[in-house]
């Protein structure tokens, strides 16, 4: 749909704009009183986030992001699904799912009684779809930008028979210094420690980062918190429908041989990811649905 029509079609005068952005690709502005948001329907993902009355966005994107079809965006709010990490049956399909690379519908707009904006962006299997992986599926994201961040990816399962599935939204957050930075919420929790030839280790304090880390944390509780004392802020994560959590930084090595981000962005993000992965799979029954929710807000003081 040209953007002219998404505007006729879903616009909202003064808060909420259908514009091309980088690479042509097709994204929504939304500016309200309460906060600016940018998204991207090009896989379905929030690139923007930031509260009024806050200095800096909440959510870290590349400079260097690729902005094409077929290719993810490095940052914002990737959307991992069906599966996330690898392919789970090793038949060489892309790591993570393929609907971060791929563009999205948009299915409606509003502005709610509170004044927060809700879009509703969602897929639904076709035949390419199911050549990559066979299965029927309803999948819809809804997001609600007001004084927080609101996300619910919501999998429905319109077949005759169940399938599991693994996901995430893969958030990159920036942060001032990596090196001031400490995720809180995840003590005593045990991780799968990705660097480390998944070896299952204890989180015994708060996350600190100092070299690369890729960690699955099991058995989560609902609330995890971005310490961020270089920006003076912290960024509160709150979940629903998820037992694991994951905490990435690519560290210098890593980022330095990513083309799609710059050789310091090491130290200016932290992803801290409301999952569903490793053993946190879900098993989605014909004609019903399951649905993984994350909220991100600024806390100060």
């Amino acid at each position: 749909m040209m953007i002219e029509q998404l505007n006729e079609t879903h616009g909202i005068t003064g808060q909420l704009t259908f514009v091309a952005g980088k690479g042509g690709l097709p994204m929504i502005q939304v500016n309200t009183n309460k906060a600016k948001a940018l998204i991207s329907i090009h896989a379905g993902q929030v690139l923007s986030f930031q509260p009024s009355g806050e200095p800096e966005d909440i959510m870290f994107l590349s400079e260097k992001a690729y902005y094409q079809d077929g290719k993810a965006i490095k940052g914002g709010a990737p959307v991992c699904w069906p599966w996330f990490g690898p392919d789970p049956e090793g038949k060489g399909r892309p790591g993570h799912g393929f609907v971060r690379n791929r563009p999205w519908n948009v299915l409606a707009t509003e502005t709610v009684g509170n004044g927060d904006i809700k879009v509703i962006l969602g897929l639904t299997d076709t035949e390419e779809t199911r050549g990559i992986w066979p299965n029927s599926f309803e999948l819809t994201q809804e997001i609600l930008i007001g004084d927080s961040l609101n996300l619910a990816l919501i999998t429905r399962n319109t077949g005759s028979e169940s399938y599991p599935i693994t996901q995430a939204f893969h958030t990159y957050f920036k942060i001032g210094d990596i090196s001031q930075v400490k995720v809180l919420g995840l003590e005593d929790c045990v991780y799968i420690d990705k660097v480390d030839n998944s070896a299952q280790k204890h989180q015994a304090d708060a996350v600190t980062v100092d070299s690369e880390v890729d960690r699955i944390y099991l058995g989560v509780g609902n609330t995890m918190i971005i310490d961020d004392s270089a920006l003076n802020r912290c960024i509160q994560i709150v979940s629903q429908g998820n037992k694991t959590a994951v905490v990435w930084n690519p560290w210098e090595k890593i980022a330095a041989e990513m083309a799609d981000l710059e050789d310091a962005d090491y130290q200016r993000l932290v992803c801290v990811e409301t999952t569903n992965a490793a053993d946190d799979v879900v098993e989605v029954a014909p004609n019903s649905e399951c649905r993984l929710v994350a909220n991100y807000s600024v806390i100060r003081g």
